[in-house]
């Protein structure tokens, strides 16, 4: 920003888990230095802010908003629209956000169907449902229902990644984000021999605890169905990717590593290139777990 007032600040959570948030207070001693630079105008999360009634919200305007979450109910439309009319910039934070995220799943189904597994009783009345704010046929993630000035995904960002978006934006820069896959990242021995069929994720992958994860061979290779290939690389940050770390399969969370990619086509594709047999897959939806938003996961057709 280039008056020398502090930038103002405003967040807000949609569809959303909190995560975001939480990534953000991990940021460590970076966050204090970043607070004495900015003034947050709005964080219900974190402070107790009165901003509206069922579907009037009244947001103090800001500089960089952020907004967690997909966007699943008439109230979240509501408060996203008043977002995007206070905000100079609007940055959509996390994946649920970018590209739908977990709430998204249920994009498989309609909104009454949806209700009524989770809120009905045996009689299937969705007993809370006159409480909750009207549902939207599906959850939408941010940019499709108002401009985005930067998309910032991750389930959640990393911490660093997070604070360098809002001081480059503070500044009128332009975030950068890693461009590379989550395989491109990944440390892993690669012998170009794949396992034939997927294998399901009930025993261990094959390695050796007291090695470094870089003696681990690659559990795509090993026929774990491993999303690296197709979904964004950083939240590791700068070291080995955390599912990797632990010695698990990549589950998608950073979403795909093309802006307009689809996991679940992409993968297969990556599976039928190397001779996978893809029919192992027991969900193949499951591969969009993280980004069904944006029209890719649909309603179930009931088959007889």
């Amino acid at each position: 920003m280039k008056d020398k007032r502090r930038p103002r600040l405003s967040f807000v959570w949609l569809h959303a888990c909190s995560g975001c948030e939480i990534a953000l207070l991990n940021s460590g001693e970076r966050l204090p230095e970043l607070l004495n630079k900015v003034e947050i105008v709005h964080f219900p999360l974190l402070v107790d802010h009165k901003f509206g009634g069922e579907q009037e919200f009244a947001l103090p305007e800001a500089d960089i908003g952020f907004v967690s979450g997909g966007v699943a109910s008439e109230e979240h439309l509501a408060l996203l629209y008043s977002m995007r009319r206070t905000c100079r910039i609007l940055v959509s934070l996390g994946t649920c956000a970018t590209h739908g995220g977990v709430p998204a799943l249920r994009n498989r189904w309609t909104a009454a169907a949806t209700l009524e597994t989770v809120f009905g009783d045996t009689s299937g009345r969705a007993t809370v449902a006159a409480e909750m704010p009207a549902l939207l046929d599906r959850v939408y993630s941010v940019d499709e229902k108002v401009r985005v000035d930067f998309c910032l995904p991750g389930c959640p960002p990393h911490p660093e990644m997070i604070v360098h978006v809002i001081e480059t934006l503070m500044t009128d820069g332009q975030p950068r984000l890693p461009g590379k896959s989550v395989c491109e990242t990944c440390p892993t021995i690669r012998t170009g021999e794949m396992h034939r069929t997927v294998r399901r994720f009930l025993n261990n992958a094959e390695y050796d605890s007291d090695e470094p994860v870089e003696e681990m061979r690659c559990l795509l290779e090993q026929g774990f169905l491993c999303m690296g290939p197709v979904t964004a690389g950083g939240c590791g940050g700068l070291s080995v990717p955390l599912c990797v770390q632990a010695r698990v399969p990549c589950r998608g969370c950073y979403g795909p590593v093309r802006p307009e990619g689809n996991q679940l086509l992409d993968m297969l594709n990556v599976l039928a290139s190397h001779g996978v047999d893809h029919r192992a897959i027991v969900d193949r939806q499951s591969l969009l777990r993280f980004s069904g938003a944006h029209g890719l996961l649909r309603l179930t057709r009931k088959t007889k």
